[in-house]
């Protein structure tokens, strides 16, 4: 898949312009790439418009205009974008609560390495992308890719049209096992990148 190149990215007062439509876009396909694992874990598949629109919200937010930063954050969130016959996500230990996140983010060490999809009945293990992995916990947000390699890449694209039961998410930590069906919208959407 193809990386944000810098030629993308808007100024800030052409963005704003265009912002409203944008944001519109990238909620309704983050809808469809987004997946509920279990009461406490979600999951992002990012793909190259997810990453642009994280590097334009940044640069507003921040209100970046110095050619070096804005490359720092070009460089930075282009990490998210998967590479051929790979899928990327962004996976969120979310616990509303601040006390029960910490006792859980505690209990759930090392769930970063015990992480991985289920893909056409071949079990795929994550690549932890994450930056500052912690001994004694885990975190709260983990980048992560599958490198499913070109011939199950191409199976997946194959089958977009009968996705049901393609993708499973699993985890297998002893704090945290859950096997969860990626709904086949999503995996359509996961398809689709894989052609791109």
């Amino acid at each position: 898949m193809k990386k944000v190149e810098r030629n993308e990215l808007l100024g800030l007062a052409e963005y704003e312009q265009i912002r409203p439509q944008f944001l519109a876009r990238i909620i309704r396909d983050k809808k469809e790439r987004r997946v509920l694992v279990s009461d406490e874990i979600s999951v992002v598949f990012e793909n190259h418009d997810t990453a642009l629109f994280q590097i334009q919200e940044m640069l507003r937010t921040e209100r970046i205009t110095k050619e070096a930063a804005i490359l720092h954050e070009l460089e930075t969130y282009n990490d998210l974008v998967p590479g051929d016959a790979e899928l990327s996500a962004t996976m969120f230990v979310e616990i509303p609560d601040t006390a029960t996140r910490e006792r859980r983010l505690v209990e759930l060490a090392g769930l970063e390495g015990e992480i991985a999809l289920d893909v056409l009945g071949t079990k795929i293990a994550a690549r932890n992308e994450t930056r500052g992995v912690l001994p004694d916990r885990t975190t709260a947000v983990h980048y992560i890719k599958f490198p499913l390699g070109e011939a199950l890449a191409a199976r997946l694209a194959a089958r977009a049209k009968e996705a049901d039961g393609a993708i499973f998410f699993v985890l297998e930590h002893p704090k945290l096992s859950v096997r969860k069906e990626i709904p086949a919208v999503t995996v359509r959407s996961l398809a689709e990148d894989l052609k791109a």
